[in-house]
């Protein structure tokens, strides 16, 4: 049989080379600047490195040194992965809930998960604040259950389309080998969602890691958050500003989530289409 040859979709690969740079150009000027003098940068902001305004490592030498980045880092990762791994386990367990137990009570639950995921930040956001000074949230463990809190909406959500797509004929039969309900959650129903997990997971990720907004409003001073950090080195006296320094910052914090996202890309990809076609 002769194959017929596949019609080359030029206009397509022009866009989608076009959408490539467009997105890829922004982090390409971040990672050259960082390379350079705050004076070049200022002066020829998209200007290739040169011999003149090469000054190697120094703007990360000093720009860690400046800002603790080690201690923030070490706040963002704790209250990054603690929080998704929370979020996982709880929602996937409050979805597998509402899903097999059908009753008034759990349908409502469910479309308080829902609304509350179109409820703006801006409008709870003084409350919030408000009541985490008054509960003695300003710490990284206080962080988490804000996160949680926030986070569970769409989460639900998602893991909920998953849920239905499991058959509920291997949960029966798991009890009728004596599992109980958390033993069938998790040797049964927990590995089955991985795709879910994964998707769910990597876009927690990306929201905590470059959230800004939450940690200012709640965290106490002495605790830092990466976004916080670059920020308050991006602000010297009478103005100035250290674009060499934020620019390296701006670098390695960038560094992981990319790490993360490429390598989960294809469960990604994979989970949200399957949550749209059985959900």
């Amino acid at each position: 049989m002769i194959k017929k040859k596949q019609p080359l979709h030029i206009p397509a690969y022009i866009v989608l080379i076009a959408l490539v740079v467009v997105f890829v150009f922004p982090l390409l000027i971040i990672l050259m600047n960082s390379f350079k003098g705050k004076l070049y940068i200022s002066e020829n902001l998209f200007g290739f490195i040169n011999g003149e305004s090469f000054v190697g490592f120094d703007n990360y030498a000093t720009s860690i040194g400046r800002m603790n980045f080690f201690s923030a880092l070490g706040t963002s990762v704790f209250v990054t992965v603690v929080s998704t791994a929370l979020i996982c386990v709880l929602c996937s367990m409050s979805a597998w809930y509402i899903v097999r137990i059908k009753n008034k009570i759990t349908s409502a639950l469910y479309y308080m998960f829902v609304f509350s995921m179109i409820v703006p930040f801006q409008m709870v956001m003084f409350t919030t604040s408000w009541v985490s000074n008054q509960l003695g949230l300003g710490n990284p463990w206080g962080l988490l259950l804000l996160y949680i809190g926030f986070g569970a909406g769409m989460s639900v959500f998602m893991f909920t389309g998953f849920v239905k797509s499991v058959p509920l004929e291997i949960e029966e039969a798991a009890y009728m080998d004596g599992c109980g309900p958390l033993k069938t959650f998790f040797v049964i129903v927990f590995p089955v969602l991985r795709p879910a997990i994964v998707t769910v997971g990597i876009l927690i990720i990306m929201w905590i890691w470059n959230d800004y907004l939450l940690p200012l409003l709640v965290l106490d001073s002495k605790y830092t958050t990466l976004p916080i950090a670059i920020q308050k080195i991006n602000t010297g006296g009478y103005g100035a500003r250290d674009m060499g320094g934020l620019m390296s910052m701006l670098t390695l914090s960038i560094i992981p989530i990319i790490i993360a996202y490429v390598a989960a890309q294809k469960y990604i990809i994979e989970g949200v289409v399957a949550g749209a076609v059985k959900g």
